[in-house]
């Protein structure tokens, strides 16, 4: 197939064309960004950088000839970005309206939606302890209350995928991921996740030889995290399947933040003192992945251990502190 990754020099979209170019495709790779700044250059990939796709000319333009495309475009990051970015979260919307648009001009085969856990309904998750959430628990009660701001978006523009399938008939695949982590994304730029977040702390206060760390919130909030090659694969799954409903693709492994940064401690053999700050950013008590419908429909979940993943990813972002100090 010829692919577009929309939002390939961004974290989850570095991955996506690594894999897509290993399992023969094609691939034109797109981002705003200059090349300079994307995570991840593939030299078998087709680079189109600096590529403002909010308007509309130019979704048309990198649409022309492609057979599948992959929307991971958006501006968006961690709760402390998206809770003091709102109105520029929502106006990725942009972006999937233009897209679709352009995949439907442009006869395009299949088009992927990167949507998000926080399209759900806030009433389903205000217990740390929380039920896993199923893909109908983003209209609780027959309503929708998803993250204001970034969630609405996620949201709007699934139905968008939904209606233009209907109308239109463009195939589409919408994936509501689950706090996606690894290397080679965000860990340093105010848009990092908590996992790289708090690995980049307990690297650099290790590299100091100093103990104590920052942690938003107390400690109990939960979530589940899930691999980047996991959510790679369960892209993949769910693009090549015949299912048109909207699927997590994320792990059922639940923990709070307080044990992720144990298993942060674990990674870095280095014992620290956490630091609470209520003031900060902290979400909803707890999220975690229903993956019944996904084992029931691709026969398939993700498998990574976080522990595992963790391992990984820390030590990836202890070599970045690393170097990052020597630059110093």
């Amino acid at each position: 197939m010829k692919c577009l990754v929309a939002g390939a020099g961004g974290f989850i979209g570095g991955h996506l064309v690594r894999r897509l170019l290993d399992d023969g495709h094609e691939v034109r790779a797109a981002d705003i960004k200059p090349i300079s700044r994307w995570w991840q250059v593939h030299s078998e990939a087709a680079y189109w950088d600096r590529m403002d796709l909010r308007l509309r000319k130019e979704c048309m333009e990198v649409c022309g000839d492609i057979d599948w495309v992959f929307n991971l475009a958006a501006d968006m990051g961690g709760i402390g970005y998206i809770e003091t970015h709102k109105a520029d979260c929502m106006v990725s919307v942009l972006i999937n309206t233009h897209l679709l648009l352009a995949a439907v001009y442009r006869n395009c085969k299949r088009f992927f939606y990167a949507s998000s856990a926080c399209a759900y309904h806030a009433d389903r998750q205000n217990d740390p302890n929380v039920t896993a959430l199923k893909e109908g628990d983003a209209y609780h009660n027959g309503g929708a209350m998803p993250e204001d701001g970034y969630g609405w978006e996620k949201l709007f523009s699934e139905r968008m995928c939904r209606h233009f399938t209907e109308d239109y008939g463009l195939e589409t695949r919408v994936a509501r991921f689950h706090n996606i982590y690894g290397p080679h994304g965000s860990w340093h730029d105010g848009r990092e996740k908590a996992p790289a977040a708090l690995c980049r702390k307990v690297a650099e206060v290790k590299l100091a030889g100093k103990r104590t760390v920052e942690v938003w919130g107390n400690g109990s909030k939960t979530r589940s995290f899930c691999y980047i090659d996991d959510c790679v694969e369960g892209i993949c799954r769910l693009m090549e399947s015949d299912v048109r409903e909207p699927l997590n693709v994320g792990s059922s492994e639940l923990v709070s933040i307080i044990q992720l940064l144990a298993m942060i401690e674990e990674a870095a053999d280095y014992r620290v003192t956490p630091v609470f700050d209520l003031t900060k950013p902290q979400g909803v008590a707890g999220r975690n992945s229903d993956n019944t419908l996904i084992k029931k429909l691709l026969g398939w979940e993700p498998t990574t251990p976080l522990r595992d993943g963790i391992g990984k990813t820390y030590q990836w972002i202890k070599e970045q502190v690393a170097e990052c100090n020597l630059k110093e």
